[in-house]
């Protein structure tokens, strides 16, 4: 039985990276993993059996496992690189919202003028709904019935009201019901964006108010 020939199977191995537009000296794991399985190979047969040599179909099937472990390295690859081109891309869009309101999930009220405008999101039709506006303490100052609702995104009006002399830390929620079960909402307020930024994959949106979200989410913009 004849030895292992190392100059062979490097000469192998270089060919085989040769053809693929890489040298055998890459770092990456996979054509680490090519150099081993070549080596592999490039021994079966020098020590195969002459009377029982490999056939073409198992010599061709090993060959296309090596080729589809860096076909998948190279579709990852892609992945990523069109991952950052989106994130650049968001990016950009993003920047277009700057001075622009959004809609995004909050408590707080804002009241101008004695007045105060905000949003919620039933995750069902509700035949009774109520927005309970509350103080800095959490004490209910008032409340507005809405009556019955679809589900959906829903917007109201608030007027303050002679009692509540001070609108400092006023904040609102949604008790909403459809018979004897309660309807889950979620609360929504408008705030203006300043500045967006990235972190990873994420496009990230500087709110007025001091709070940042991701883009995702925006329910709306206007």
């Amino acid at each position: 039985m004849s030895t292992v020939n190392n100059n062979t199977s490097s000469s192998a191995a270089n060919a085989y990276a040769a053809l693929n537009g890489k040298d055998s000296s890459a770092t990456s794991a996979t054509q680490a993993s090519a150099d081993r399985f070549l080596k592999l190979l490039v021994t079966q047969l020098q020590n195969q059996d002459p009377l029982n040599p490999m056939d073409n179909a198992q010599m061709t099937s090993q060959m296309a496992q090596i080729n589809t472990v860096q076909g998948i390295e190279k579709v990852n690859e892609s992945i990523q690189a069109m991952s950052s081109q989106f994130v650049q891309m968001q990016a950009m869009q993003g920047a277009s919202l700057v001075g622009h309101d959004v809609l995004v999930e909050g408590k707080s009220l804002t009241v101008t003028n004695g007045k105060a405008e905000a949003a919620f999101e039933l995750s069902g039709a509700a035949d009774s709904v109520k927005v309970e506006v509350l103080s800095s303490a959490g004490r209910v100052v008032d409340t507005i019935d809405l009556g019955a609702e679809t589900s959906g995104k829903h917007s109201f009006s608030w007027t303050q009201p002679a009692s509540v002399t001070s609108t400092d830390g006023l904040t609102f929620r949604i008790k909403a019901s459809a018979g004897t079960a309660n309807v889950t909402a979620t609360t929504l307020v408008t705030d203006k964006v300043t500045a967006v930024s990235t972190s990873g994959n994420t496009l990230n949106l500087e709110l007025a108010s001091g709070n940042t979200v991701a883009y995702s989410a925006v329910k709306a913009v206007s």
